[in-house]
């Protein structure tokens, strides 16, 4: 887990410092995480947020028991207060499958 936390921290300050692998990321979130190292297994499909001064995400994990430690380990994507498109606010839908 410590590699995979490294590897989220590193694509976080990439975001704060690259406005194109952002807008890369948010465009392609899963293809871009996966060019980067992160195991995003097929099938899954990862839901980007951007907090902003006023926007604040809380991300509820699925109930213990549905995925194990190494399953959710390849699903979290955390979400910095990086620079937003002027919404406050950008997502994209994720889909978990049973």
């Amino acid at each position: 887990m410590p590699e995979q936390e490294n590897a989220m921290q590193n694509i976080i300050t990439r975001c704060w410092e690259d406005e194109a692998f952002k807008a890369r990321l948010l465009a392609d979130p899963a293809a871009t995480l996966r060019a980067e190292g992160v195991d995003i297994p097929e099938g899954v499909t990862v839901r980007m947020a951007v907090d902003s001064e006023h926007v604040r995400t809380l991300v509820i994990p699925a109930p213990p028991g549905m995925l194990d430690d190494e399953a959710l380990d390849r699903l979290v994507v955390s979400a910095g207060d990086c620079p937003t498109d002027g919404t406050g606010f950008t997502c994209q839908q994720m889909h978990v499958p049973n």
